[in-house]
């Protein structure tokens, strides 16, 4: 009965986001292919109090039909949170809440994209956008990646032979997967193009808080001034992913626009989680919990740099960021990671990671990885980057 699918149900992105979970690996398995907060830093008591504020204070109504776009509290307590944490300048008629980002992203390429639509992604970029954007369509258009973010150069000889690209779209803030972030001139840059080019900007920033070295920087949005660009974050990487809470800043009439569309797809999100989401920003203070998360993922992220710089050969190039939760491997031309991980790695050193191919639009780029630190120790880090190192050292010049 296959033949009565939709043309969408035959698109393989399920084969994108399978490898973002690894295999099994036995006892002594270190999964470095997650891209999981740690859930000792959950403020499970914290979140257990607000559910049960949420209940007590609103009763048999939070179990009734609710707002499409969430409950007013928290779209301007969303509203000022981007204020004061990226410089945006919003209102809660400006905010949608969406069940995580995932759905933010699904619900933008929804309404931008139809078949054959011009899409600029960086390469690499988010596999789960990707996986989003698939269904509708799109032609991807390569943009690529430079040790400060997107290639805004590129990205501009890039329109001038194709002007009418309709959306770009960019993980600013600890990219995934590479780790990196875009400069401030090249964040002005962008939206002064999508002026000039009438394109939407896409700004996907889960991890724009988890920042351990340096200092904070504005958002793109900061810098839009005729509604270009759409802003989306997440709960997910600073409270926990079970709460599927994202939200969308954006103009009024792309909000707008947004809400219909969610309506039509789910109605709305579920009002006790809304809800309890609200109370734990009334009664705790969220920077606070983001500060005491720091330390933790802080300390794994030095812990693989100093391992990485310690046990891989010089053929082997890695970023270093700041943030967030990710570094990129770069290997050899001639290696291929997925074979790699397939056939020696995971069965002989017992080490996941996700093999580079996913994140690129076209698929066409195999020599990359990504390796995942918040969801190990500091002990495992510098076991497995060793173990890894040596399956490495030992094995990238027979794959082919």
């Amino acid at each position: 009965m296959s033949e009565l699918f939709a043309d969408r149900a035959a698109i393989g992105t399920e084969s994108r986001l399978a490898q973002l979970f690894g295999g099994q690996l036995g006892p002594d398995g270190i999964k470095f292919s997650a891209g999981n907060p740690n859930p000792d830093l959950f403020p499970t008591a914290q979140m257990q109090n607000a559910f049960n504020t949420a209940i007590d204070t609103a009763g048999n109504h939070l179990f009734e039909y609710q707002e499409v776009a969430g409950p007013v509290h928290l779209r301007q307590q969303l509203a000022n949170r981007v204020h004061q944490t990226a410089g945006i300048n919003a209102t809660a008629d400006n905010v949608l809440v969406t069940q995580g980002g995932q759905q933010a992203i699904d619900l933008v390429a929804k309404l931008l994209l139809d078949t054959g639509d011009e899409v600029a992604v960086e390469m690499p970029t988010y596999v789960g956008a990707l996986a989003s954007f698939d269904q509708y369509g799109p032609t991807y258009l390569d943009v690529p990646m430079e040790d400060d973010g997107m290639d805004v150069n590129a990205l501009a000889a890039l329109l001038k032979t194709h002007p009418n690209i309709k959306l770009v779209y960019t993980v600013p803030d600890f990219h995934n997967p590479t780790g990196v972030t875009m400069s401030v001139a090249k964040r002005k840059r962008l939206v002064e193009l999508a002026e000039e080019y009438h394109f939407y900007i896409l700004e996907d920033t889960p991890y724009r808080d988890l920042r351990y070295h340096g200092h904070s920087l504005p958002a793109i949005k900061s810098f839009d001034r005729h509604g270009r660009v759409i802003f989306i974050s997440s709960f997910s990487k600073i409270l926990m992913p079970g709460l599927r809470t994202g939200w969308v800043v954006a103009d009024e009439m792309v909000i707008n626009k947004l809400r219909q569309l969610k309506e039509t797809s789910d109605l709305e999100s579920p009002a006790i989680m809304l809800h309890a989401v609200s109370a734990f920003l009334d009664n705790n203070d969220l920077n606070q919990h983001v500060a005491n998360m720091l330390t933790t993922y802080r300390n794994r992220l030095d812990a693989m740099l100093h391992a990485l710089s310690e046990f891989m050969p010089d053929t082997v190039k890695f970023t270093r960021p700041d943030g967030g939760f990710f570094v990129w491997l770069t290997l050899p031309e001639n290696v291929d990671t997925q074979a790699l991980l397939q056939d020696i790695v995971m069965p002989q050193a017992h080490i996941s990671y996700v093999p580079g191919q996913v994140f690129f639009a076209h698929q066409n780029v195999h020599n990359g990885l990504r390796l995942n630190f918040s969801g190990v120790d500091e002990q495992q880090i510098t076991a497995g980057i060793q173990r890894l190192a040596t399956a490495l050292t030992e094995n990238t010049v027979k794959v082919q």
